[in-house]
């Protein structure tokens, strides 16, 4: 499987951005998928997760009820809506794509991770 991320950019504080993930590979809709991200000088964290369906999906607390995850099963495709963007959301963003939702939730022996798509929200 390779993810392929993208529409990261520059954004104001208060702006919007929608991140993609194209995955390759029929397996696509067998695999959960996960959104992480990590800030200059800090360890990647878990931002949110999606199940196989599409059925449940689960967020950091640092972005519930700004950020949306959603997959489209036929097109091989996850998305990241983020709204409401502050600078502390300011990082590269990495798609992740896993057998188990528990592994990406935990943040822990993850089966693959796309490229990272740089996010930078100004004051």
């Amino acid at each position: 499987v390779q993810l392929q991320a993208c529409g990261g950019g520059l954004v104001q504080a208060g702006g919007s951005l929608r991140l993609s993930c194209a995955a390759s590979g029929r397996t696509f809709s067998s695999r959960a998928m996960g959104w992480f991200r990590q800030a200059p000088g800090k360890e990647r964290e878990f931002v949110a997760a999606i199940s196989r369906s599409g059925d449940s999906t689960y967020y950091a607390d640092s972005v519930k009820g700004r950020f949306a995850i959603s997959r489209d099963n036929a097109k091989n495709m996850v998305y990241l809506q983020m709204n409401s963007l502050k600078p502390e959301d300011t990082a590269v963003y990495y798609c992740a794509a896993d057998t188990s939702l528990g592994s990406l939730l935990r943040g822990v022996r993850i089966d693959y991770w796309g490229q990272g798509t740089q996010v930078t929200v100004s004051s």
